[in-house]
């Protein structure tokens, strides 16, 4: 329990208010909420509060009302006892709240401890903190970049987004619909950083509308899939332009491959697995560059072998052909091998480990597709490979949390994050750059997409920060390998001419690419 934090029911009048940590919550005013209910979602055992701008805070001094909603404030039902022994009962599913005269109607709900009625309440009081300074930082970006586009109502459109998103989060669809309809005449492909973010938003809000099922049902049905793995022709070639044109891959094949030649050093024989075979980038980037780093170091180079683990191996064979002739030239024995098998139906003999080679694992924004509600898809990947005992594993992901359990929480965060490259893609191409028009149209708006308007297995991309990362491999039983080349890894991004703006910092032995301090992709080493 955060330092401070208390817990306190009054009486006044039979008003009955809950006191926490200063924040005071009238049961009666619940009541009369317009909305007894929010999104339906996966975990609804813990509860927030969701921030709404005031109408009378749009000035210089920004501040975020925290209202509550019932659905999330109360995740099951739960009743509060009262001196005089009334009792208030709130139901999660309707949000109403019922008031009887003895404490006997807890009897057939389920009871919570008084630990469990504080760690609730403190992951509330957490929970809004958090969004309030992610909607603080997007208002405030947001200020600037209206300044710079000559007075566009940039503070205007947070409120629009945020309010529609309460709306669909509500299934409010006619006050949705009208907000969508006001916020497409507001976003343009080609208009501000903001707006052009804004308008992939507003794309994922209109499809989880379309999506929203009468209450009482439960989720967004929709075959899982990893988007890689379906691109089409657009989303492979904004997959290309965003290789080349961004730093973000790149930085995570960097480090990844500094990490691998120090596994290798001294060895004779070397197995890569890597899963997700490079993004399904067609010349195999990451591992020519280690080809080529294998060529220059002295004495004799080892013996490689690669085996990329993903759907659709007749790609994968096709790198895989042109990765053993591009070693062929540089006198290197290559030899490549593919295992057709998402991650999830992964088994240790699919892959093949020889005696006596020592076995590296490289994961490139893998495994946060694996990151389910009960985390047990990502155990199965972990054991299996904690199971081939692997010299280093290579875990490269996005740093943002973008799995939290509500809907409006996810949604603030991922505002945050996008407009971050949104506005690191206005700084390296001019406004109307059609380059730029397709990574962001056919790359990040799926992403976005994704997030926003998909739940349940459908929703893959669910990304983590690294202190959710470390905890998650501590309890699969890796550790922590330090990455030692921040030094180096600085020198790489003055090399390749990244746009200024750009940053790297080591955190807690993880390397962190990031853009004006807002990080964006990190980099961790485990061993078994």
């Amino acid at each position: 329990m955060a330092p401070g934090m208390w817990l306190s029911h009054e009486c006044y009048n039979d008003e009955k208010r809950i006191n926490v940590s200063g924040l005071e919550l009238s049961l009666n005013a619940l009541a009369s909420y317009p909305y007894p209910y929010l999104p339906i979602l996966e975990n609804t055992d813990d509860a927030t509060w969701f921030p709404t701008l005031s109408k009378h805070e749009t000035g210089n001094h920004k501040r975020l009302k925290r209202t509550t909603s019932i659905a999330e404030s109360i995740g099951s039902n739960i009743g509060f006892n009262y001196s005089g022994g009334s009792s208030i009962t709130i139901d999660s599913i309707d949000g109403s709240i019922a008031r009887n005269s003895s404490t006997t109607s807890l009897n057939n709900r389920p009871k919570l401890h008084f630990r469990d009625h504080i760690w609730n309440y403190t992951q509330r009081y957490l929970a809004a903190e958090a969004m309030e300074e992610a909607a603080a930082a997007i208002i405030g970006s947001s200020e600037e970049r209206t300044e710079e586009d000559g007075g566009r109502d940039g503070v205007r459109l947070v409120q629009l987004l945020i309010s529609c998103a309460e709306a669909v989060a509500c299934r409010d669809k006619s006050h949705a619909s009208a907000l969508l309809s006001e916020l497409r005449d507001n976003t343009l492909v080609f208009g501000s950083s903001f707006q052009r973010v804004a308008s992939c938003f507003v794309q994922g809000l209109a499809d989880r509308l379309a999506l929203v099922q009468p209450l009482g049902t439960v989720g967004f049905i929709a075959p899982s899939m990893n988007i890689m793995d379906t691109a089409s022709e657009k989303k492979e070639e904004a997959l290309r332009l965003v290789y080349d044109i961004c730093p973000h891959i790149q930085f995570g094949h960097f480090v990844a491959n500094s990490a691998i030649l120090e596994a290798f050093e001294g060895e004779n024989f070397v197995h890569v697995v890597d899963l997700g075979m490079t993004l399904g980038l067609s010349h195999g980037h990451q591992w020519r560059r280690l080809l080529q780093n294998l060529a220059n170091r002295a004495g004799q180079p080892p013996c490689l072998r690669i085996t990329g683990v993903g759907l659709g191996v007749e790609r994968f064979q096709i790198i895989g052909d042109g990765l053993e002739a591009y070693a062929d030239s540089l006198g290197i024995n290559l030899e490549f091998s593919a295992v057709e098998s998402n991650l999830e139906n992964l088994r240790p003999e699919d892959i093949e480990v020889h005696d006596g080679e020592v076995l590296v694992v490289n994961s490139i924004l893998q495994l946060h597709c694996v990151v389910k509600e009960s985390r047990g898809a990502l155990n199965s990947v972990l054991r299996i490979i904690h199971e081939l005992s692997p010299k280093v594993l290579v875990l490269v992901e996005q740093d943002s949390s973008l799995n939290g359990p509500f809907f409006l929480g996810r949604f603030m965060e991922a505002l945050h994050y996008y407009s971050a490259i949104f506005d690191s893609l206005d700084a390296m191409l001019p406004k109307y750059d059609t380059r730029r028009a397709k990574m962001e149209q056919f790359y990040f708006a799926e992403e976005i997409k994704n997030i926003v308007s998909c739940e349940g297995p459908a929703r893959v991309e669910r990304h983590e920060r690294v202190d959710q990362w470390r905890r998650r491999m501590s309890r699969a039983g890796f550790q922590a390998a330090p990455i030692k080349i921040l030094s180096q890894a600085k020198q790489w991004l003055t090399k390749i001419n990244a746009c200024e703006g750009y940053t790297i910092v080591e955190e807690k032995g993880c390397l962190v690419l990031g853009w004006k301090s807002k990080p964006i992709v990190a980099v961790s080493c485990w061993k078994c």
